[in-house]
């Protein structure tokens, strides 16, 4: 693996991959404060589908480029709507599963719950509407003191539909979520991270998710990618089967070459050696 590999997709979303397995991705629409249009749909989608065929990849760092992680879906957009015409082409017929479970634009949420190692994504600024639900789909959220978050479809006469429901469900209390969607009122960091949109406010999230990425790919890589096989069915799973998903998920790892390595490292205080 390159030490650093940088790609683009559809000149909206910033790839950068490095030696150690941790990729950065980056919306890059500063401008626009990263709103999300057409482009931007496409390039989280196009990155999440690369992403989950790299070799070696350990975790994800998503971001952010200028004042924003996310302000939701472009103005532009909004406009169409008005006037009766469609948000983007591709995107006209959301009862249609293009993507496994979810549709398209489901998919850009979506895409960081189902892909195999940890999301973690740095958020600053504002993340409204679409913006928040893309942070959502992330396993863990840093964010900064000035983040302002908002669950904004209704503002617009709309719901939320890029898998805010069922990201919501595990992460906020039945009636925080139902008083933020009928509200669409903007929560500050603090509160955020208190009701449990975010994980919690650093001084600076970027560097914070890094260093917590870093740390991931230090690790056995089975056993991380097992233990988010395991979180993301604990939302829906009872007793019975994640009970049995452990005891499954246990069984493959004792024994394995990557966990005789992580005991050899740990009792020989050096870093680990793991095989892709």
């Amino acid at each position: 693996m390159p030490t650093t590999e940088t790609q683009r997709f559809h000149d909206r979303v910033q790839l950068q991959l490095d030696g150690d397995g941790v990729a950065q991705l980056r919306l890059s629409r500063p401008d626009k404060m990263n709103a999300i249009d057409a482009g931007m749909f496409a390039g989280l989608v196009a990155a999440a589908e690369h992403l989950a065929g790299v070799r070696g990849l350990r975790a994800v760092v998503l971001h952010g480029e200028g004042r924003a992680f996310c302000a939701g879906l472009d103005m532009a957009s909004f406009g169409r709507m008005s006037e009766g015409g469609v948000v983007a082409e591709g995107l006209t017929d959301l009862l249609a599963r293009t993507h496994g479970l979810a549709n398209a634009p489901q998919q850009v949420a979506w895409a960081w719950r189902e892909l195999a190692v940890p999301v973690i994504a740095a958020v600053h600024g504002v993340a409204f509407g679409g913006g928040l639900q893309i942070a959502l789909g992330a396993d863990v959220r840093y964010l900064a003191a000035d983040t302002r978050m908002s669950v904004m479809e209704m503002q617009w006469g709309l719901v939320p539909d890029m898998a805010g429901i069922p990201l919501m469900r595990e992460l906020l209390r039945a009636d925080v979520a139902r008083e933020l969607v009928f509200s669409a009122r903007i929560v500050e960091a603090e509160e955020a991270c208190r009701i449990g949109l975010g994980t919690r406010v650093c001084a600076d999230p970027l560097a914070e998710a890094l260093a917590f990425a870093r740390g991931i790919a230090g690790r056995n890589p089975d056993a991380v990618r097992g233990a988010k096989r395991l979180l993301n069915q604990s939302a829906d799973g009872d007793a019975a089967s994640l009970l049995m998903a452990e005891s499954v998920e246990q069984a493959k790892l004792i024994g394995s070459a990557n966990q005789r390595e992580a005991v050899k490292a740990a009792m020989e205080k050096r870093a680990p050696r793991f095989q892709d």
